[in-house]
């Protein structure tokens, strides 16, 4: 048993315990990201070693309904080296793990709508792979241009502002 002063460690948030592995920032410009949700995937030990090892990438990736199950389709993890003969397939299909109600609402909605479900992220939370999906809406490519131009705008004035008042952004006195 415990000591009696002794206390347990106090786990902190959800939030600040996620250790991001992979992000697909590609997924940003060319999608507008209508929807984000976290989810659950069934993977086999040597994925989780390559994983760890931060060997996966996501940038071709997509999520597809079928059956009603959601599958991450052409995700990339390559094999463990030290896994020999009990490695895994490279490309193979996973099933993600959702609740019926979240594969209600996020999922079948983009399908009826034709918007697309994108993995953002990939990341640790206590212990187990988690993947970020995104509902997103393809850009045209002008969408593209345009938010780019305001993003370069942005950045001018943030540095005008900045040279400006000295440096801080916030005024003279500061």
């Amino acid at each position: 048993m415990a000591a009696a002063g002794s206390k347990k460690p106090i786990r902190g948030n959800s939030e600040t315990e996620r250790q991001i592995v992979c992000s697909n920032r590609r997924a940003r410009h060319d999608y507008d990201v209508l929807d984000e949700l976290d989810c659950g995937i069934v993977l086999t030990g040597s994925e989780v070693k390559s994983i760890r090892n931060h060997k996966i990438t996501i940038e071709e990736a997509h999520a597809r309904v079928e059956n009603g199950e959601v599958w991450l389709v052409d995700c990339d993890i390559p094999e463990y080296a030290e896994a020999s003969i009990y490695n895994h397939a490279r490309q193979r299909t996973r099933k993600l793990l959702l609740n019926r109600r979240e594969i209600r609402k996020f999922a079948e909605t983009g399908e009826n709508d034709g918007l697309t479900l994108i993995p953002l992220s990939v990341f640790f939370q206590r212990g187990f792979v988690k993947i970020r999906l995104g509902l997103c809406k393809g850009r045209k490519q002008h969408d593209k241009r345009q938010r780019l131009k305001e993003t370069a705008d942005r950045r001018e004035m943030r540095s005008a502002r900045m040279k400006f008042t000295g440096g801080s952004g916030r005024g003279k006195g500061r």
